[in-house]
């Protein structure tokens, strides 16, 4: 079986729950998030990104409104998250502060990750607060979401922006140790499953059970989170987030709690993702130039070298790109519309901000979020 050594690992999402955070629902635990910024500061000391995807909104809010039970009714939810979110955000920053550290709340709802448009947004606002040494505190915008634009859990959450950054691994830190081959609860003789493949046919099976009454999770929707995330080729740890100094063991490569194993490498799962799309929204058509820097360095394709745009898109959509003789030689997820693209052809990068009155990105497709067709013997 394919093993993985989360200490070479770049950037990481970590999960945790509404019981870790508000210490079973009696407010937010000051003392764990501590605990918890501590060990990230010293993953940041070690060049290591991290990315914070926390739940415990609503449990905060319940606690401050005075509720004995969590409300059912989707309005008093949305208000519950209205007031806890603010709770959370100053836990965090009073938390990370003190270590020099800065922390963004990140709002998100599902439209935004599977609108490309905002897709991109996202990821480029996430992507710059990595660069600037943030550490981005993501939670799914309770206060507006609805069931038909609700994520559900933050354990989905997780595997979503693992997926959107690209991250090595993610790890969802919950109250349990990992995943056992039956339930625990009701059969001592339960083993704790030290590494299985996210796409094992059983593991559903093994992961049945519902969450607790503070969080809509369970250990099914975790397993259904490694799945998600083994997509884009990352590796899931799920592992107890009462353990001591839980995350500088698992960068440190220690074997804790339960690993799930990737199909495919990061890079060859987003390549074959981008190369099975099958509808293209629009083409454009690149100089020798381009071409080669494209096809031999595997370069991103920058505005000047860009000399035609064919098609009517929007930004974030999948589009092919051709050489002067009309074949297709890549194809990825554009930065800008057709009709900005059309402004930009044959453009430096420098001119992005006088032609359109802002910048989004500086490359028209970077070369993360494009894959060269296999003719060109560079995949």
């Amino acid at each position: 079986m394919k093993t993985f050594d989360l200490s070479r690992a770049d950037t990481v999402v970590i999960k945790v729950g509404s019981s870790l955070v508000t210490n079973g629902g009696h407010g937010v635990d000051a003392a764990a998030l501590h605990n918890w910024a501590m060990q990230i500061a010293e993953l940041k000391s070690r060049g290591i990104d991290v990315v914070f995807v926390s739940s415990g909104a609503i449990a905060e809010g319940i606690k401050r409104l005075g509720w004995a039970a969590r409300p059912k009714a989707l309005n008093e939810l949305q208000a519950a998250a209205a007031v806890g979110q603010m709770g959370l955000a100053q836990a965090y920053e009073m938390a990370f502060a003190p270590l020099g550290i800065q922390t963004a709340q990140v709002l998100l709802t599902h439209e935004d990750l599977s609108n490309r448009t905002r897709y991109l947004n996202a990821r480029s606002t996430l992507r710059t607060l990595l660069e600037k040494g943030v550490v981005p505190i993501i939670n799914e915008n309770d206060t507006v979401t609805i069931d038909e634009i609700k994520l559900g859990d933050n354990d989905t959450l997780g595997a979503l922006v693992t997926n959107l950054i690209e991250a090595d691994a993610l790890i969802i830190l919950t109250d349990q140790q990992g995943l056992y081959d039956s339930d625990p609860r009701q059969n001592p003789q339960a083993q704790l499953i030290a590494q299985i493949a996210a796409n094992h046919p059983g593991l559903e099976a093994m992961a049945g059970g519902a969450g607790s009454s503070v969080g809509t999770g369970g250990m099914y929707t975790k397993v259904m989170a490694a799945k998600r995330a083994a997509l884009s080729g990352a590796a899931t740890y799920i592992a107890s987030g009462h353990a001591e100094q839980i995350l500088l063991r698992l960068l440190g490569g220690e074997a804790v709690g339960t690993l799930f194993t990737p199909d495919e490498t990061r890079i060859n799962a987003r390549k074959q993702w981008l190369m099975g799309q099958i509808q293209l929204s629009g083409s454009l058509v690149v100089d020798e130039g381009a071409a080669q820097a494209l096809q031999r360095r595997h370069s991103s394709l920058l505005p000047i070298g860009c000399v035609a745009v064919n098609g009517r898109f929007v930004r974030g959509a999948l589009v092919a790109v051709h050489n002067g003789n009309g074949e297709e030689i890549a194809r990825g997820l554009v930065n800008y519309s057709s009709q900005e693209v059309a402004k930009l052809l044959r453009q430096p990068s420098h001119q992005i901000e006088h032609l359109l009155g802002y910048v989004a990105e500086d490359e028209l497709i970077h070369r993360d979020n494009m894959v060269l067709r296999p003719q060109t013997n560079t995949l």
